[in-house]
């Protein structure tokens, strides 16, 4: 397990912890690690989660397909971030998305139980682990909050806009790179792929950003932005 302890320290669950301590909570926490292919399904819709999962390496989407096959990509999951806590715990139901690899990818599973239960050894790190699981939690509220700020603009424009100066503030440059390829992006966003590359080209030619793939650099063209 040694391997997995860097991206494993960037996860804010484990904040507060050093190398050793996080080697001996992995063994008390039952972890295990698992190998998936690209394309392939972490979880599917309507399955018990029962673990706290975390991506190690690759990507991963979690997504959500309608009954006509129209998809919607709710959060891209990077190395070192956890997913699927909301669907966790015994109680909490069927997972209601689609957890998929986008490229080859390696996870780390956590038995829950374990995590909410002292165990017989009366380890010390149990209440911190709480207290960060609940900071998660409380995060992860906010970037659905500020996803659906972006979804309630009325125009494709209005949402990318809305998008793209959110990461500009989150990266903390004009010069931004978003995990998502234009498909990706129009499905994230909820709108039709040509439309939003339409609306793309427009903004450019009015000088209000440029773009390469999947960096965009945000102009002063715009006083929204």
């Amino acid at each position: 397990m040694k391997k997995f302890i860097p991206p494993l320290l960037q996860n804010s669950l484990f904040a507060g912890t050093s190398e050793e301590e996080l080697l001996s909570m992995l063994s008390c926490l039952k972890a295990r690690v698992e190998r998936f292919s690209k394309g392939a399904y972490i979880f599917r819709t309507g399955e018990r989660v029962g673990a706290l999962s975390i991506l190690i390496s690759g990507k991963l989407h979690i997504q959500k397909d309608d009954y006509w096959g129209n998809r919607s990509i709710i959060n891209v999951v990077l190395p070192g971030e956890l997913f699927g806590e909301a669907y966790a715990h015994p109680k909490s139901g069927a997972i209601l998305q689609d957890v998929v690899a986008v490229e080859e990818s390696q996870v780390i599973f956590l038995d829950i139980g374990c995590v909410l239960t002292v165990c017989q050894n009366g380890c010390q790190f149990h209440n911190r682990l709480v207290n960060n699981l609940f900071y998660i939690l409380s995060e992860k509220n906010k970037y659905l909050v500020q996803k659906l700020g972006h979804m309630s603009k009325r125009t494709t424009r209005e949402k990318l806009l809305s998008y793209l100066s959110e990461q500009s503030k989150k990266q903390g440059s004009p010069n931004i790179t978003i995990p998502f390829n234009r498909q990706q992006l129009a499905d994230f966003l909820s709108v039709d792929r040509s439309a939003m590359s339409n609306e793309l080209c427009k903004m450019r030619d009015e000088g209000l950003l440029c773009f390469e793939k999947n960096r965009f650099e945000l102009l002063s063209g715009h006083n929204d932005i």
